[in-house]
């Protein structure tokens, strides 16, 4: 028994003597209940640290998991952790998921407060954890991923595409052209898009050593007009757009709406949006430059389609979710019913003979309304609750009635209520409100009319929508990599910086190994289930994303700091506790600095010894720093079953892993060991609900595995 324990005994042996002496003691005695005999040795126990040998182990610490609220209210469990332990790491609170905000930004308040507050109790802080795929704000990090959308302008262009178009430059100045100016198929934004493609030239490095010039671009001079222009480059890049026509033709601009005006912008590997607005005309028009020769060896790509110049007090266009309703283009819609027929006509039989249209010809009336149709998919369902205009010109062989409808794959609609034609042009206008989010498709049912129906112009808007097309932009792998890295930075500066002046050990990266597949890492990839905060960055920055998060540790940390990997079921399969030790391996022969590995043992009574020991001796011969991490200790059955026996099992390997940890990891690789859960699970929570796992029962009662943990300590920490 350990000497304080001893004097402990006989203080209170003395205290009940001296207390009684003036009393004539009784001539019987009362044998008191062994459970109560035994639950008194046991509250006799001094604190659990008090039993390290600091000299003996003066590396070793003895920590606790608490909630961060749980140790800033002062309360029992702040006593508790204080008296009992050297470290205090908190399960949740330090994390991605709980700190990181919506837009990015990091909340360490209660961070900070922590550390001050643990500061002041002389107890350590365990970083706990810096990446993980778990409790991050996977909203946020999804969302930096997702892909751009681009809606055009409601607006005129007033800037001639078409020689980019058609790849002639026709109006265009290629005032500089540096190492090239070209236009590139699929390098514009969306699939298959054109791209104005700039390349400088090695000793490039003022704005004109790289410049195209617009044609002239015609203007109110009362009106104020927006430029929009999206741009990426190979490599960090820096351009700006001068102007020909205005007072001041190199003007500072606010070009992305961040609330400060530059002389120039910056452009990297993904696209960015430059949208500003002039007014400061000096002539009714004008030409812009787009001036990207500050730096040597960029290629630069301005898409296409999404090139700008218009004037805010225009005329607005129409967002047309047919995207060939004058026929022009040919296909995309389709039909059947009886012997009809359909297609598209030949030029100059559209509305006005110009262009074409789409007729349909019905040799003779049907007997439902239905029986000859014609039919267009949008790209994607309406929007439910919304109300849809539809306007067409018509006109047929003869008199008679169509009937337009949105419509759903199961035939549900909305219709528009029956169309009537005449054989000369008119143009119709009429709406509806579609009543599901099942709507996909424009029909025309033509069965009450005999002959042939010509159809053309056809434009079907949202009422309350205006504007061009819509571009949908994915981010390429190498995109998604460069986003993620920088936010892993951003992450890693901001709390690791935050705790350098009190945590000197951190866990970097938090259970990689994947179970199934031990010597792999795992992935979200294939997973029918992913929770709301879960985000497997290995699946974006691959094997090398816990090299680049070790780097970075380092990078924002102390020179000293100690930093761990970590991960569970170590001692359930050995194949995982290699894997992980093999994946060390890897990272440090990528330049990454590992100092120590962490064992969880999420364990139970009935976990194999033979295991828990093997496991040790494979992580001691790493020659790492060795930490049980996250040590807790079901018994196979909730509190409300659990028996004596039970509770001697639970105390025996408590122990026995203490033990072993002594026997088998050599002192100079002995971090230390934390409790996990002190006290019994409540039945409520989220961690191994309802099970009696802890040292302390939920009561704060010390339980027979608070005296096991004593006593092993007494004879190992020594």
């Amino acid at each position: 028994m350990h000497q304080h324990h001893k004097i402990a005994v006989g203080f209170m042996a003395f205290m009940a003597i001296t207390s009684c002496s003036k009393y004539k003691a009784l001539d019987f005695n009362v044998d008191k209940p062994e459970s109560i005999a035994l639950q008194e040795d046991i509250d006799a126990y001094p604190a659990l640290k008090s039993y390290i040998n600091r000299v003996a182990q003066p590396g070793f610490k003895l920590g606790v998991a608490l909630g961060l609220q749980e140790y800033l209210d002062k309360g029992v469990m702040y006593r508790l952790a204080n008296r009992n332990f050297d470290e205090v790491v908190i399960g949740y609170d330090m994390k991605h998921g709980a700190v990181v905000q919506a837009d990015g930004s990091l909340n360490l308040v209660k961070v900070k407060s922590l550390l001050q507050s643990a500061g002041e109790a002389g107890m350590q802080v365990y970083g706990h954890t810096l990446m993980w795929h778990a409790n991050q704000n996977a909203s946020y990090l999804n969302g930096l991923l997702s892909p751009l959308l681009v809606t055009s302008p409601a607006y005129q262009n007033d800037l001639n595409l078409a020689a980019l178009k058609d790849k002639t430059f026709t109006g265009w100045s290629l005032a500089n052209p540096g190492a090239g100016i070209s236009i590139a198929e699929g390098e514009g934004m969306g699939t298959g898009n054109k791209a104005i493609k700039l390349v400088s030239k090695g000793g490039s490095s003022s704005a004109a050593d790289l410049q195209l010039v617009t044609p002239q671009v015609g203007v109110n001079k009362s009106h104020k007009y927006e430029v929009v222009m999206y741009i990426k480059s190979d490599a960090a890049g820096e351009g700006r757009v001068s102007f020909e026509g205005l007072n001041n033709n190199t003007p500072s601009i606010d070009w992305t709406k961040s609330g400060t005006p530059s002389p120039t912008f910056t452009t990297g590997i993904s696209w960015k949006e430059i949208r500003f607005t002039i007014d400061d005309f000096s002539a009714d028009n004008i030409k812009l430059h787009f001036d990207l020769g500050y730096k040597a060896g960029v290629t630069y790509y301005i898409d296409v389609n999404n090139l700008y110049i218009y004037d805010t007090q225009g005329a607005l266009v129409v967002n047309n979710l047919v995207a060939n309703g004058d026929f022009e283009s040919g296909g995309g819609w389709g039909g059947w019913g009886g012997s009809s027929t359909r297609g598209v006509t030949a030029d100059g039989m559209g509305v006005g003979n110009k262009g074409k249209a789409f007729y349909v010809t019905n040799p003779t009336k049907g007997a439902n309304y239905w029986d000859v149709q014609t039919s267009y998919d949008f790209a994607a369902p309406l929007a439910n609750g919304e109300t849809y205009e539809l306007s067409f010109w018509v006109k047929g062989t003869a008199d008679g009635v169509i009937r337009p409808e949105l419509q759903s794959a199961n035939y549900s609609s909305n219709g528009y209520g029956q169309v009537a034609v005449t054989t000369a042009w008119k143009q119709v206008t009429v709406a509806t409100t579609a009543t599901a989010a099942d709507r996909t498709r424009l029909i025309f049912s033509y069965g009450e009319f005999a002959g042939t129906i010509y159809i053309d112009d056809v434009v079907l808007k949202n009422s309350k929508a205006t504007g061009g097309s819509t571009t949908v932009v994915e981010k390429t792998a190498t995109e998604k990599k460069a986003i993620l890295t920088a936010a892993l930075d951003k992450w890693m500066d901001g709390m690791v910086g935050a705790g350098k002046t009190a945590v000197k050990a951190w866990d970097v990266v938090n259970e990689p190994m994947d179970d199934g597949n031990p010597y792999e890492l795992k992935t979200g990839i294939g997973r029918p289930v992913i929770a709301a905060d879960e985000f497997f960055w290995q699946d974006y920055l691959g094997k090398d994303y816990a090299v680049t998060a070790f780097k970075m540790a380092r990078q924002y940390g102390n020179p000293g700091d100690i930093h761990f990997i970590n991960d569970y079921n170590l001692e359930y399969s050995l194949d995982k506790c290699r894997g992980l030790i093999a994946y060390v391996n890897y990272i440090e022969s990528k330049g990454g600095k590992v100092d120590g590995i962490g064992t969880q043992m999420h364990i139970t009574t009935t976990t194999s010894k033979e295991n828990i020991a093997e496991m040790f001796k494979l992580l001691a011969a790493t020659g790492k720093l060795i930490k049980v991490s996250e040590l807790d200790l079901g018994v196979g059955v909730k509190t409300t079953e659990a028996t004596a026996e039970h509770y001697k099992a639970q105390a025996e390997m408590y122990k026995y892993v203490i033990d072993k940890y002594f026997e088998l990891i050599p002192a100079k690789q002995r971090y230390g060991i934390t409790i996990w859960s002190p006290l019994d699970s409540r039945a409520g929570s989220f961690w191994r609900p309802g099970e009696p796992i802890g040292l302390w029962t939920e009561g704060f009662v010390r339980k027979l595995s608070y005296a096991a943990v004593a006593k092993a300590l007494e004879a190992n920490a020594k």
